[in-house]
């Protein structure tokens, strides 16, 4: 039952992400060619104020998952009720909090941190406030959300993003038509769909999951559960939003909004890819919790291991073509391309795949319940990284430097902090570890040679840049593909993905 699960909500998410983005890519391009490389920069930091405020969300979210899953595999009904109602009121208090600093400390940052044209404050100071009303509904939606992950539904978000994308697509069409200001109308548009898609989430959760129905009442027993566990889960988020946004809102403060502009777009190609890994990973992760709860520990070891290796091999195949032709592929989507963008953007990409260890490493921290660990290192290195930043900015370092410094801490967290904790707390072994890094690395190695002796080939002759950009992708996914077989996949993890494409296949027909 748990493959067939898998591999269902494993399709229902890749068809969410395939339509999110195609319009995502599409839509990306012309508002910056509408908006301007200016007005998009603005709109990205003031944006990044606005997330920076709500860094206690994320902490809350997790924990609000972990919690409903864990008593959905207990299959306590009247538990997982309270714990629902419970923690839709922290959120919604979550919410109005973020409001009052988000209209307070963030329009003094904006006022007098910020770099922005006088000009253009008044449209800034507009995307803002809308961005605020954005926030407060996406953190009360979290609790909904977290009961669609836990009951495993996910071909909700498959239904919903098409109606999504096609609001979106309506707003490119406005943007182009309307005559009054690009910004201010984009920000306003952008709000009015993320709010109702965040009500039409609520309907659906309310008309399907017993959890979410009924009045609301505050278990004092049960907050203070999650609580705990999420004020470690907290400090990790804190340094995380402020080695993400943190650093938006200090390359404008040293940098003028194009080179905003540049790393906001290589981050958007970045999210576009990690939705690839993070669709496996949500669709999985529920599964290594329910066999948790269940005392199935070996069996949630076992499937945390294997979906690591094929996390690691689902970001490799997007990995390399990105790498080498990150130049083109921007080009081909923008038309319009921020100076240093594709530099960003080879950073962030390799960046993404010490990721994948670190995201999957923290499953097995965040089913045990015990993250305070994690929670200590992770912050220490986020917070150090961001000073590191700070310094080499006041130093005149180029705007380059924040993400070889992200590259670095995120290294260091892979590949040594979250397997020792693994190791000391959920009773991991040095052998288990060995088991998934070993067949990446020669994976990798194998992988790479090919493309990359075949990318200098090619410029040394004068090629069509887009017939160099599919050569490129075609031989890489030919390599990877390859490579992963003979080498990254064992006996055991073979049987699994052919299982796994077997059901989805199934489920297809």
């Amino acid at each position: 039952m748990s493959k067939e699960t898998i591999a269902k909500n494993t399709i229902a998410l890749y068809f969410r992400m395939i339509l999110t983005m195609l319009v995502g890519l599409y839509t990306s391009r012309v508002i910056l060619q509408v908006l301007g490389i200016e007005d998009f920069g603005i709109y990205q930091s003031v944006g990044g104020v606005v997330a920076l405020l709500s860094f206690i969300n994320s902490a809350l979210s997790a924990g609000s998952s972990r919690f409903l899953t864990f008593e959905l595999g207990r299959n306590n009904s009247d538990k997982l009720k309270k714990t629902f109602s419970s923690v839709l009121i922290v959120h919604i208090i979550l919410g109005i909090i973020v409001v009052i600093l988000a209209e307070t400390l963030g329009v003094w940052l904006i006022f007098d941190k910020l770099v922005i044209a006088p000009e253009r404050l008044d449209a800034a100071i507009l995307a803002y406030h809308f961005s605020v009303i954005t926030i407060f509904f996406a953190i009360a939606q979290v609790p909904y959300n977290a009961s669609i992950i836990s009951h495993e539904k996910m071909s909700i978000y498959a239904y919903l993003s098409i109606l999504e994308v096609c609001l979106k697509l309506a707003i490119v069409y406005l943007l182009q038509e309307l005559e009054w200001d690009k910004l201010k109308v984009y920000a306003i548009l952008l709000c009015l769909i993320q709010v109702g898609i965040a009500f039409l989430y609520i309907i659906y959760c309310r008309r399907n999951f017993y959890e979410c129905r009924g009045r609301l009442f505050f278990d004092k027993t049960i907050v203070r559960q999650i609580l705990n566990y999420s004020s470690w889960n907290l400090i990790t988020n804190v340094a995380a939003t402020a080695v993400t946004h943190g650093t938006t809102v200090l390359t404008n403060m040293f940098f003028n909004p194009s080179v905003v502009a540049a790393r906001a777009i290589a981050n958007q190609v970045n999210g576009a890819a990690g939705q690839l890994v993070q669709n496996f990973r949500n669709a999985v992760n529920p599964q290594i919790v329910k066999k948790f709860a269940n005392d199935n520990l070996e069996g949630s070891k076992r499937l945390l291991l294997i979906s690591t290796n094929i996390s690691y091999y689902l970001m490799l195949f997007l990995c390399i073509p990105i790498f080498f032709e990150a130049d083109i592929l921007l080009k081909l989507w923008l038309g319009i391309v921020p100076e240093q963008a594709g530099d960003f953007l080879r950073l962030i990409i390799i960046t993404a795949l010490f990721q994948t260890f670190s995201q999957s490493f923290y499953t097995a921290l965040y089913a045990k319940g015990q993250i305070r660990e994690n929670a200590i290192f992770t912050s220490s290195t986020g917070f150090l990284t961001l000073i590191i930043i700070f310094v080499l900015f006041k130093c005149d370092f180029p705007a380059i430097s924040l993400a070889w410094c992200i590259l670095l801490e995120e290294a260091f967290l892979a590949l040594i902090v979250k397997p020792l904790l693994i190791i000391k707390i959920a009773n991991y072994k040095w052998i288990d570890i060995w088991n998934v890094f070993i067949p990446c690395l020669k994976t990798s190695i194998l992988a790479v040679i090919i493309p990359t002796m075949l990318y200098y080939v090619l410029r040394r002759y004068n090629i069509n840049e887009y017939f160099h950009l599919t050569i490129i992708s075609f031989i890489s996914t030919i390599a990877t593909s390859i490579s992963v077989w003979t080498i990254g996949l064992d006996p055991d993890v073979k049987i699994f993905v052919r299982n796994l494409l077997e059901k989805g296949l199934k489920i297809l027909k």
